[in-house]
């Protein structure tokens, strides 16, 4: 399961109004390969769901994620803070033996013997 806390839902459903058809959007999250740890997130809004996405609903957010990805992001928690210097998206991911400093690149132990790109 990928939980999203409300203040991220809040953001979400802001930033999808944003979009020309906020009611067809679901909230992708994704894994690709890179980063300084070997993978990295992706999150971007899709109006497409296939067969091979699972789906869960938080606070009106529709997300989904590909079954191929689902297992290195099975618990992940996407959260947002705000602060006086601005605002952003946080991940803590439970599947995660490494993180690099930023907090989008990561590595499990499926991949940890893929090297990163730094």
């Amino acid at each position: 399961m990928i939980h999203l806390t409300e203040s991220a839902a809040l953001q979400v459903i802001d930033m999808m109004k944003q979009t020309e058809h906020p009611e067809n959007q679901y909230l992708r999250i994704k894994v690709q390969g890179g980063g300084c740890t070997g993978l990295s997130y992706g999150m971007g809004f899709d109006e497409d769901k296939t067969d091979r996405d699972i789906q869960f609903d938080h606070y009106g957010v529709r997300v989904i994620v590909a079954e191929a990805d689902h297992g290195v992001v099975d618990g992940l928690e996407i959260d947002y803070k705000q602060s006086m210097l601005g605002g952003g998206f946080t991940i803590k991911n439970p599947n995660a033996i490494a993180t690099c400093g930023c907090g989008s690149s990561f590595r499990t132990a499926s991949n940890a013997g893929t090297p990163g790109d730094c």
